[in-house]
């Protein structure tokens, strides 16, 4: 028995090793590892609330770490602007061009509504229609008029959701993802891959709410990235759209002798028109569009790109007591005068790129997670590893699965062991 009992410690101390070296081991060749995200600068504004790591490096170049105005040298000045906030980029080659505050953290208002957008549209099929709920209708603030009938395509509250600011089809668009915690989730997680680390998502309308907050730097990069998508730039650009709305809502459709349909469908929906809430847009040559927003503590902010002779300007403020329209126009003239004769002041960086698969011959393929959807939709990336889990990076599941073979291995050895061993007389025990 003693001879048996030593046979398992020493096959179990066997294994522990094996476990312990493929846990510290490193990663296998071609495997990328995860960089931790920098933390920004402290701001010094009112919506801030946090401070950044002391001495992290700044996101996209020590330069854009000053809070008041950056410009080039060797070129005249940015026209002056009342917004506490402001950036000035070049969306094509990502150069910054000049800025304030670029990563001070403000209350976003509705600019926030772009990273809803470029958060939601590669995950919602834009046919689909959906039935809001009470909730979604009753939101507060600007609103498109929705009611609890399934006569909304998703596409037609993404549209609403960024010509007029509905902050009803926010709430829609959230419960058609899954609800508001999923994609408020898949926000912030969308925020940390655009590298937008001073960016928070409380709500998905940019209502004030605690801990919400961006930057004009973070929002360039939200909007840079929206515009690379064309569901979004056609969204943007529109003048004029129509809208379903509710005929004679709230009567049952009644049946007709030989008709067969349901009583209880809703009739079909009527139509109005919705027009831009952009007033640059028709007005300034090349407006493309984006987002403007406004609530009593963020006040007025604004996203705004336009496009001129192959080249496309980004320029965002935040923060702004007034009418904004026209120091707007005057920043984008600027933009597109220093584009191609100012060295930049910083860059707009690159998302982060998803992790290359392990080739280790212990990884484990992710099966299908039970319930999970199908399609094109967020579920599907998350089960295919594409959007790896916050906090972790993976790799503890394959190897630890790969360690309790081995243990399983080295215990089944000692077992035949102990069998090879057994005389006639032993008992089981």
């Amino acid at each position: 028995m003693g001879t048996n009992l030593r046979a398992l410690t020493a096959a179990g101390a066997t294994a522990g090793l094996l476990t312990t070296a493929l846990l510290g081991a490193s990663p296998a060749a071609g495997a990328r590892a995860v960089p931790s995200p920098p933390a920004p600068r402290a701001s010094g504004t009112a919506a801030a609330g946090t401070t950044g790591t002391a001495g992290a490096a700044t996101v996209g170049g020590e330069r854009l770490a000053g809070h008041g105005v950056i410009a080039p040298d060797g070129f005249k000045a940015p026209p002056k602007t009342e917004s506490s906030a402001y950036l000035v980029a070049d969306a094509d080659t990502g150069a910054v061009l000049a800025a304030k505050d670029p990563h001070g953290r403000y209350l976003p208002a509705s600019t926030l509504k772009t990273l809803t957008a470029v958060t939601l549209i590669p995950r919602l099929d834009k046919n689909r229609k959906i039935k809001p709920s009470e909730k979604a209708c009753n939101v507060e603030g600007s609103a498109v008029g929705i009611v609890p009938e399934p006569i909304y395509k998703i596409d037609d509250l993404m549209r609403a959701l960024l010509m007029v600011s509905a902050n009803d089809a926010a709430v829609a668009l959230a419960e058609a993802n899954g609800g508001l915690p999923r994609t408020l989730a898949d926000m912030n997680r969308q925020a940390r891959k655009l590298q937008a680390y001073d960016t928070v998502a409380k709500t998905p309308n940019g209502l004030d709410a605690p801990g919400q907050r961006s930057s004009a730097y973070d929002l360039a990069l939200i909007a840079r990235a929206g515009l690379a998508m064309p569901a979004f730039r056609e969204y943007i650009s529109t003048k004029v759209a129509k809208f379903p709305a509710p005929k004679d809502y709230g009567k049952k459709k009644k049946k007709k002798h030989h008709d067969d349909s349901d009583p209880s469908e809703s009739p079909a929906p009527a139509y109005y028109e919705m027009a831009n809430h952009n007033r640059l847009l028709g007005r300034y040559k090349g407006m493309l569009g984006v987002k403007n927003g406004w609530t009593s503590k963020a006040l007025g902010s604004f996203v705004g790109a336009a496009r001129r002779d192959g080249h496309t300007i980004i320029v965002v403020i935040m923060h702004h007591p007034g009418g904004f329209w026209e120091e707007v126009s005057k920043l984008l003239d600027w933009g597109f005068a220093a584009r191609s004769r100012v060295s930049p002041i910083g860059e707009l960086v690159r998302p982060v790129p998803d992790p290359a698969p392990s080739s280790s011959a212990l990884a484990v393929r992710p099966g299908r997670t039970p319930g999970a959807a199908d399609g094109s939709g967020g579920d599907a990336r998350r089960v295919a590893g594409k959007e790896p889990a916050a906090g972790g990076s993976g790799m503890a599941v394959p190897l630890l699965a790969g360690g309790g073979a081995l243990a399983a291995l080295a215990l089944g050895g000692a077992y035949a062991l102990r069998r090879r061993r057994r005389t006639p007389g032993d008992t089981a025990g």
